[in-house]
């Protein structure tokens, strides 16, 4: 078995992949194969035995040209150099493609956030604020939640954060609670997003939402949210599942059931009335749209024969290694790509941002109102993209004109900058 490609390896062959149907200068070209900064930093923590361990963080930011540096957080043992600079790249592509006014980061701790306690989580995001203070701020690097943080660790970031520039910034953290400056819909927005993408997909493929299957790998914030609205919708979920495996009933679940009978957010819990899939199972249904929405490399080159699905459309970061899109491709199954589908959550960060900068609040109807018709656009250019480039090149694929548009518009930023 191949090893598999970390993020940022999939990220720069994505990106060469987009330049060949770009006409950019040289310069700019390796400008975005490489971050800005990449800041690694230790962060003591006190464990709540009295014992110190020091763990590594890391904040990578890859371009600003747009705008302030802007991504995630992320609590997990896998957290590297490595992941945050692919992340981060995907980051500034999100962005772009959603026309927003930010570039690229991503940062985290190599930690396993399920070993914390909440008094050794907020220590410890309070320590990593404070040594990557001086990086980060409302107008040069905002942060957001991602796997193993949430609203409750940015509320610590942004305080530790405000302490340090002695005065209340809550522009440099999206993804807050709404009693500090967070805005309503903000979790929702991720899953919100690739239910919007997956709607617009399946309408685009003469596929009837109301008649369609889905499958759903992870119910967490993004895919939980995506089949609870998908199920509001009227497609039939057939399948979810956590990182204990899932639930499968043909004829269709209770999503709001399975979500219920969870004894923690995001967990599929003990739903009867159904069969029990592995996640890997899950990956191999036959329905209409699956929904990877889980982690990173979950449709390999050693499974993508066997997906299933009519389309698929991705709810986590980089769940589709290069090698599976190739084969994806091959077979006929449409790709719709996480810079675009999952982008929800970047969106109502700036919706977020806007507000804390403007000290005004908006409320959830609004933030959808404001959201469904920035998804529509967005869907609209990647559209019109592909299929100018697809009528006369059948092996350019949704991901390349995501990519294409985003990278245009970076690019225009270059010039105009006269970088």
């Amino acid at each position: 078995m191949a090893t598999a490609a970390t993020a940022v390896d999939t990220a720069v062959t994505q990106l060469e992949q987009a330049f060949e149907h770009l006409d950019l200068r040289e310069r700019t070209r390796q400008e975005l194969l490489e971050p800005h900064m990449v800041h690694r930093v230790a962060v003591p923590l006190e464990r709540d035995d009295g014992s110190t361990e020091v763990l590594v963080g890391y904040r990578a930011q890859h371009n600003n040209v747009r705008g302030p540096y802007k991504g995630g957080l992320r609590y997990s043992p896998q957290v590297s150099a490595d992941e945050c600079i692919g992340l981060s790249m995907w980051m500034t592509l999100k962005c772009a493609v959603m026309d927003l006014p930010y570039g690229g980061g991503k940062g985290g701790i190599t930690v396993d956030a399920a070993s914390l306690s909440p008094d050794e989580h907020e220590r410890l995001t309070r320590r990593f604020a404070e040594e990557i203070h001086q990086v980060v701020g409302p107008m040069r690097d905002v942060v957001a939640p991602d796997l193993g943080t949430n609203a409750q660790t940015m509320a610590w970031f942004m305080d530790a954060y405000s302490k340090a520039e002695n005065e209340t910034s809550p522009g440099v953290a999206t993804g807050k609670p709404p009693a500090i400056g967070g805005s309503y819909g903000r979790a929702e927005a991720p899953g919100r997003s690739v239910a919007l993408v997956t709607r617009a997909a399946c309408d685009y493929y003469d596929q009837p939402l109301e008649d369609a299957t889905v499958a759903v790998q992870g119910f967490g914030s993004v895919g939980a949210n995506a089949a609870l609205t998908l199920d509001g919708w009227g497609a039939n979920v057939v399948a979810v599942s956590d990182v204990d495996g899932g639930v499968y009933d043909p004829d269709g679940l209770d999503v709001e059931a399975v979500r219920d009978s969870g004894d923690a957010p995001g967990l599929v819990g003990d739903y009867e009335g159904a069969d029990r899939v592995s996640n890997a199972e899950l990956l191999e249904l036959d329905v209409d749209v699956l929904v990877p929405a889980a982690v990173g490399n979950v449709i390999t080159d050693d499974n993508a024969d066997a997906v299933a699905a009519s389309l698929v459309v991705e709810g986590a970061n980089g769940p589709t290694s290069n090698e599976a899109d190739d084969v994806l491709r091959e077979r006929g199954v449409p790709v719709i790509p996480d810079v675009l589908a999952n982008a929800g959550g970047v969106t109502v960060s700036y919706y977020e941002w806007l507000q804390d900068v403007n000290h005004r609040t908006w409320t959830k109807e609004r933030v959808f109102e404001e959201l469904e018709s920035d998804m529509a656009t967005a869907w609209d250019d990647v559209r019109a993209t592909y299929e100018a480039t697809h009528a006369h090149d059948d092996a350019f694929t949704w991901r390349q004109a995501a990519h294409v548009v985003a990278l245009g518009r970076v690019a225009a930023a270059h010039e105009a900058r006269g970088f």
